[in-house]
């Protein structure tokens, strides 16, 4: 997308009318093109910015930024999950609609004042809205222990509630949409956030006092795994905060545990899967029960779907179709080989081991690499994923892209700087940032979500051993201990007000 996006809105509605209003005509149609009704409604920015001047077409949200597509009438600030639920459903019959207005885009000249109408309309949907459904932190920890913490308030940002347990022998953080648990050295946890997000573990807490060695997120629930192979869980209950279901297979065994948008899947020492959560969206694996009964080693997950791993290299989908779910298309590339997973928001991209990749999932999340296809049967390395587009790192440290052209997809921007050299990718739900042998970092994709760098250009052009990505923002930690931020201000990718305690000693940042 050109150009910086506008600052966040803050909500002023949670009402939401029944999804009455269809689509208005072809420009207003393309507004949830490629997921971007999913975006505006669940991955909106939580920043307390100014309102910004938005066309009408845009979805009449939470923010007011306008009215056209969809309806959300104000009221109050609060969401729950039966909200959620209905906003989920109102975006699919909007993408549906979506996809038989585009079949009837016949005029080249129509099509392309659509696809400008469609850019003005992400700057609003990607800009303001829905901003109590999702908010982003970044939570760093220190080489004393201590963790600091910056970005939404509400969902993490802020953590003076427990600053006194933060202020030593921190060692592990992890986050969901809005919420943080951050593992102590003595395997206590500590979470702060948003509650409903998993911030408040009181339910829980005599569980987590000690013996944890690792906590995973979705995006509404923790899963922490103890040391005797038993797992805890808390936060949105229908998301796999509530693991009642299925307790008396996690109270031993468990290895690890991967969580997708709203469930989580364990893998236990003997190479078995178990599921719970979101029963549409991977928390139900009875489907493909038989052959996740052992032989396991990895599990990954995307929004609603989940993709495992055998020892034989062969790969078993579960979850919502579209999602990648079923991956029957490309069957017969993953009955051996694969090394290595990887999920986006929709898709999921297999390593094999002979470098080349398998793509599966919605093709407008990047399921379909078939038009750089002669570029990944070899020598691929790692893939790294955006919301809606993926980025391969060849042997040869050069990078592919494809999928969604509105998640990162083009970087035509930077390619002389991505013919060789890089040695990871990092990508947040709308931009990429690659870093070089060098230490330097190249950046691209949506510009003010941390697709355009310039404003930190000098700080990045050496030094930086690693990079975090959130919903709109990018942390970089260099040689020295130092932090680097840029990207959405509501996000975290303003890190200024805390500058002096990120100029040195940062070891991990979540």
């Amino acid at each position: 997308v050109a150009g910086s996006l506008p600052p966040a809105t803050a909500p002023t509605s949670s009402r939401v009318p029944g999804a009455q209003q269809s689509l208005q005509s072809a420009h207003l149609s393309f507004g949830a093109e490629h997921g971007g009704g999913v975006q505006a409604v669940r991955l909106a920015s939580a920043a307390q910015g100014a309102a910004a001047p938005c066309r009408s077409t845009a979805w009449g949200s939470a923010g007011a930024v306008g009215s056209g597509i969809g309806g959300v009438a104000s009221d109050s600030k609060s969401f729950d999950s039966a909200t959620l639920l209905e906003l989920r459903s109102q975006v699919e019959v909007l993408r549906e609609e979506l996809r038989n207005v585009r079949a009837n885009l016949e005029h080249s000249q129509l099509r392309t004042r659509v696809e400008l109408e469609f850019e003005e309309v992400l700057l609003c949907l990607f800009a303001g809205g829905v901003a109590e459904l999702v908010s982003t932190a970044f939570a760093a920890i220190k080489e004393d222990g201590s963790v600091v913490t910056w970005g939404a308030a509400g969902y993490g940002g802020d953590s003076s509630a427990v600053a006194p347990l933060l202020m030593e022998g921190v060692v592990e953080i992890c986050g969901t949409g809005g919420a943080f648990a951050a593992i102590k050295a003595n395997g206590s946890v500590v979470t702060w956030g948003d509650a409903d997000e998993g911030g408040d573990s009181s339910a829980v807490a005599q569980h987590l006092m000690e013996g944890v060695v690792h906590v995973c997120g979705n995006y509404l629930a923790f899963a922490a795994i103890k040391a005797d192979g038993s797992v805890v869980t808390w936060g949105n209950a229908s998301s796999g905060g509530n693991s009642f279901a299925v307790a008396p297979l996690l109270t031993e065994g468990v290895v690890q545990v991967c969580g997708n948008q709203n469930a989580f899947a364990a893998i236990k020492a003997n190479g078995n899967v178990v599921t719970w959560g979101d029963v549409d969206g991977g928390g139900n694996s009875s489907a493909v029960a038989p052959l996740l009964m052992e032989g396991v080693v990895q599990v990954r997950g995307n929004y609603k779907a989940f993709a495992a791993i055998k020892a034989d290299g062969c790969v078993v989908t579960w979850g919502a179709a579209d999602s990648g779910g079923n991956s029957s298309a490309v069957a017969p590339h993953l009955t051996e080989g694969v090394v290595q997973v990887r999920g986006n928001y929709n898709a999921f991209a297999a390593i094999k081991a002979d470098g080349s990749v398998v793509t599966w999932g919605s093709v407008y999340h990047g399921g379909n690499s078939a038009a750089v296809a002669p570029l990944l049967t070899e020598g691929v390395v790692e893939v790294c994923g955006t919301n809606g587009a993926f980025a391969a790192i060849k042997e040869d440290g050069s990078v592919v892209t494809w999928g969604n052209v509105y998640h990162g997809v083009n970087s035509a921007a930077v390619a002389p700087l991505l013919t060789e050299g890089v040695v990871e990718v990092c990508g947040n739900h709308f931009a990429f940032a690659a870093i070089k042998a060098d230490g330097s970092v190249v950046t691209w994709g949506a510009a003010g979500y941390g697709g355009d760098s310039s404003a930190v250009a000098p700080r990045l052009m050496e030094g930086v051993v690693e990079v975090c990505g959130n919903q709109g923002a990018f942390a970089a930690i260099k040689a020295d201990g130092s932090v680097v931020t840029w990207g959405a201000a509501g996000y975290g990718g303003d890190s200024s007000a805390l500058a002096p305690l990120l100029t040195e000693g940062v070891v991990q940042v979540c």
